[in-house]
């Protein structure tokens, strides 16, 4: 089964767009710098990188007859917003789980950013304290028992919408995407930085990179990065691994993702998941002030400061193309004032 068998909801403007960052690749030094940026990929809610798996879930939850996604995230998730989006835009309800993930003592933390979005967007948002953690919560559980008890046909969306048997379809077709995008540029970018943390939108990439490329330019090396920001590296792995077979199963690769290709770097995540270390400050501030991209404190700024590290190490080659991948996760940036103070 390919990839073009399994129905889109339309969600997106269409590709995001690809471009260069040439203030910042001259910092470096090394490397050209260039940034997809999911960030700019919809016109809900500010869209992101949720959005783009969500186009695959929503004929799903639609052909089950639900009414109420049922999501979880931390307080300041960026997924739960974009669930609530979907929900919006499709006519459906939304219960969004918001736990206590971050330990971070802004005042207003559950009143901005993220979180008022989804309320203004008519989620109903429930606020449970419990900790950090990307596998079964009781709490999501909860609530989804709590919606069928009031008569309504819920569907489960699990944190990041990863852990679900589509989940990685969103960024295997942003692989393919890439591959259209590199013949218009006539560029082939052969590193690939990004984020991992619940680990659909690495897995995604890995299954589709796969595919993509066997079909294309099966020739050429081409590594992707993830840069894990769940201070959990291993379990961060394990799910990406996962997820990833389980998507070049789905979209019928044809045979088995070797562990090679499946690489989580650990080093800038600090000791906790979604509080920003010196390195995640210093790169949203050296990204802002070179380019007028704005990163968060949660994923984008962790994998910018890796991308950095790495291209001034060489780890990243100086003739190369290196292709970060922007995620979206701005609006938590209110949430964090006291960290720019």
């Amino acid at each position: 089964m390919s990839l073009d068998a399994f129905e889109r909801y339309p969600l997106l403007f269409g590709p995001s767009p690809v471009h260069p960052l040439d203030r910042l690749s001259a910092h470096l030094g090394g490397a050209r710098v260039w940034a997809k940026r999911e960030d700019c990929n919809s016109p809900l809610a500010f869209g992101g990188n949720k959005t783009r798996k969500l186009e695959y879930l929503l004929p799903d939850a639609l052909a089950r007859g639900a009414d109420t996604l049922v999501s979880i995230g931390g307080v300041q998730s960026n997924h739960t917003r974009q669930v609530a989006a979907a929900a919006a835009r499709a006519g459906l309800k939304a219960v969004l789980v918001q736990e206590s993930w971050v330990d971070w003592p802004d005042p207003v933390n559950d009143k901005v950013g993220n979180i008022l979005l989804s309320r203004i967007m008519g989620a109903d948002v429930r606020l449970v304290r419990a900790g950090f953690g990307i596998g079964f919560k009781e709490s999501w559980q909860r609530a989804l028992e709590e919606v069928r008890a009031a008569g309504g046909t819920p569907y489960a969306i699990p944190a990041g919408a990863s852990d679900h048997r589509l989940g990685g379809l969103g960024f295997a077709g942003w692989a393919h995407e890439v591959r259209r995008q590199e013949r218009e540029l006539g560029v082939f970018f052969d590193t690939v930085v990004v984020c991992s943390v619940t680990g659909s939108t690495q897995a995604g990439m890995v299954a589709g990179f796969a595919d993509a490329d066997r079909a294309d330019d099966p020739g050429r090396p081409r590594r992707v990065l993830g840069v894990d920001a769940s201070a959990k590296v291993d379990e961060t792995r394990a799910q990406v691994a996962k997820i990833a077979r389980g998507t070049a199963e789905l979209i019928g690769l044809g045979r088995e993702l070797r562990d090679e290709e499946i690489t989580v770097l650990e080093g800038w995540a600090g000791e906790l998941y979604g509080v920003p270390v010196a390195s995640t400050l210093d790169a949203i501030r050296l990204t802002g002030s070179l380019e007028g991209v704005i990163l968060d404190p949660v994923y984008e700024g962790k994998s910018m400061a890796a991308l950095i590290d790495l291209v001034r190490d060489g780890e990243i080659p100086r003739d190369g193309n290196v292709l970060y991948a922007h995620l979206g996760g701005q609006p938590a940036l209110n949430a964090y004032s006291g960290a720019f103070g």
